[in-house]
């Protein structure tokens, strides 16, 4: 766990003061069935290095193994797992002005599932998967200005480009979707909330459906041109047929 402060000078400049790890679990139960479901999604907007997303990750990872875990068996099944854990690391999202905050934040959640990984994978453990994880937090975890929805670049300049998040949703077997959608009219609340459109449609949640920041999967965006990306493919292979 990091400390609250790293330096008077990044607190007067940048206001970073850490939560510690007794609040961060506190804050978390309240949240507590959501935190552990695989599936179910998180964004902080200004997440530092990462205090809070690594525990959430960490309890999500735990909802994994439990899924990939067949009656009658004391184990996780080892590519179902990989295939949960993968569910799990789509779903944290954070943004975070700090260029350093945003590597180590990356890293450190990359840690933490590869940790898990390994130890439950052991020799089936696929250097495809691993770069894909990679990929995907480069994505979920960006470098940016939260309060005016745009990127930063590494001294904390505003870009041009406004904040992009994807959204992961795995389809069947192996198959991901991704989907690009600007974070400005995600925050605007262009999208109904899935649990809505079940509600319409009649549909119970289950456990292969995502809860979404995104909306439902049939639920066209607001503005057609928020939609900015998309694409299918194996979910070892996004980073490879992505951008």
């Amino acid at each position: 766990m990091t400390e609250q402060v790293r330096s008077r000078e990044r607190v007067a400049s940048h206001g970073e003061v850490f939560t510690s790890e007794r609040e961060v679990n506190a804050m978390l139960d309240l949240v507590k069935q959501e935190t552990e479901r695989v599936d179910s999604r998180f964004l902080e907007p200004a997440c530092g290095d990462g205090n809070f997303l690594a525990e959430i990750l960490r309890r999500k990872l735990e909802a994994a193994k439990k899924r990939a875990t067949p009656p009658r068996r004391k184990k996780p099944l080892p590519l179902e797992f990989e295939r949960q854990s993968v569910i799990a690391v789509t779903s944290v999202y954070g943004i975070e002005i700090l260029y350093d905050n945003v590597l180590a934040c990356r890293e450190r959640l990359y840690n933490i599932w590869n940790e898990e990984y390994e130890k439950i994978c052991k020799k089936e453990v696929s250097d495809e998967c691993r770069d894909a994880v990679r990929f995907i937090l480069s994505r979920n975890i960006v470098c940016g200005d939260a309060l005016h929805f745009n990127t930063v670049d590494e001294n904390g300049s505003p870009k041009k480009e406004p904040i992009v998040f994807s959204e992961w949703t795995m389809i069947s077997g192996t198959k991901m979707q991704r989907k690009d959608y600007s974070f400005e009219k995600l925050y605007n609340g262009e999208y109904e909330p899935t649990a809505e459109i079940q509600k319409k449609s009649k549909q119970p949640a289950n456990d292969e459906q995502q809860l979404s920041l995104f909306g439902a999967e049939d639920d066209a965006p607001a503005d057609e041109g928020t939609l900015t990306y998309s694409y299918i493919t194996d979910y070892r292979r996004v980073q490879y047929d992505g951008k």
